[in-house]
């Protein structure tokens, strides 16, 4: 007990130390740095903010926590493609993209390298290899100990740090997430650390949005944040694609158009909607047979909500559905819209 005590008196005494040593260092700047171990959240959040974000080509191999070094080949749905570089990403998606609602697979040759989380390159020699990997994400994304791609720190920055054995303070400058992830991951049980607020940070998927970042409180609210609204985008993203299941799956009628107030449904009354699964679409007048069908396209999208955009083309009155429409709610019978750009403008289409 005599022992506790005297440690814990000895590290308050360095926190104290600490901060007062810190606090004239940082007294032109007139900021207050909080303190933190190796243990501490702010710690635990400068290591995950920044890992290497394998996000970027989810679309190829599934998972975020690694991302593929090329040149890699694959067989994209039955079609063989190397990718030398970024550039020919375009490829993958477009076959991948080309129908809504086929099973799409990708076939990777081994061996391929890969880059992980904590920037380490690795080579996998085969599929056993691969699935494990993706385990081994799908078990670091359960527990938390995945990166966060949501925010990226703007550097430079600088980090303010104490020595608990030789009672120095110091400073170090950060320029690249590499660095700071080293930095973190191999800080000592015997150092105390403090960020040189204020810093300024990205929020992806906001259109960069950049924010400033005052303390360790406000990085722990703005991860938060970030994290749900990356979780509202995933959901919206299975959303979308649920929606184009629906749509390729069924033939529709339009149930009410409201524009002004007026609801124009009476004008669509003959026709129905048919939604291919390569992207186009079709009204088709099931009253009289011999007058052409109005071609058009569809997409369907994601941010926060789900999105429809309709073009129609040599049909007055269809041509007045060509607008991007934000989906308030959907099921396999009926649809609901509104415009994005005036909400008082409604669509709904119900399956027939």
């Amino acid at each position: 007990m005599k022992n506790l005590k005297l440690l814990t008196a000895i590290l308050l005494t360095s926190i104290f130390s600490f901060t007062s040593c810190q606090d004239e260092i940082d007294s032109e700047n007139g900021q207050n740095p909080n303190t933190n171990s190796a243990q501490s959240p702010t710690a635990n959040n400068l290591e995950r903010s920044s890992m290497h974000d394998g996000s970027f080509d989810d679309f190829l191999d599934g998972m975020s926590c690694s991302s593929i070094l090329l040149p890699v080949t694959a067989t994209i749905n039955n079609t063989e493609i190397t990718i030398i570089n970024e550039s020919q990403y375009n490829l993958v998606l477009n076959i991948l993209g080309e129908f809504t609602n086929d099973n799409d697979s990708i076939e990777f040759q081994f061996p391929l390298s890969v880059m992980l989380n904590n920037y380490t390159e690795v080579q996998i020699t085969n599929q056993i290899e691969y699935d494990a990997l993706m385990n081994a994400c799908e078990q670091a994304e359960q527990n938390a100990d995945d990166a966060i791609n949501c925010l990226d720190i703007n550097f430079p920055i600088t980090i303010l740090t104490y020595s608990l054995n030789f009672e120095q303070t110091g400073s170090i400058i950060i320029e690249s997430k590499q660095q700071l992830y080293t930095y973190m991951n191999n800080f000592g049980n015997d150092e105390l650390f403090a960020i040189n607020y204020p810093i300024t940070a990205s929020l992806a998927g906001q259109s960069n949005t950049v924010v400033e970042i005052s303390s360790d409180m406000d990085l722990q609210t703005k991860i938060t944040q970030c994290l749900s609204n990356d979780d509202a985008m995933k959901e919206a993203e299975e959303n979308a694609q649920n929606l184009e299941d629906i749509l390729v799956e069924g033939t529709f009628k339009i149930e009410s158009f409201i524009n002004a107030s007026i609801n124009s449904a009476n004008d669509y009354a003959d026709y129905t909607i048919d939604f291919a699964n390569d992207l186009s679409c079709k009204a088709e007048n099931i009253v009289n047979t011999t007058a052409n069908n109005i071609e058009g396209t569809y997409t369907v999208a994601s941010e926060l909500e789900v999105f429809l955009s309709l073009t129609f083309s040599g049909n007055t009155s269809f041509e007045l559905l060509n607008q991007t429409w934000e989906v308030t709610s959907y099921s396999e019978n009926s649809i609901s819209m509104q415009s994005t750009t005036n909400t008082a403008i409604t669509l709904v289409l119900t399956q027939i």
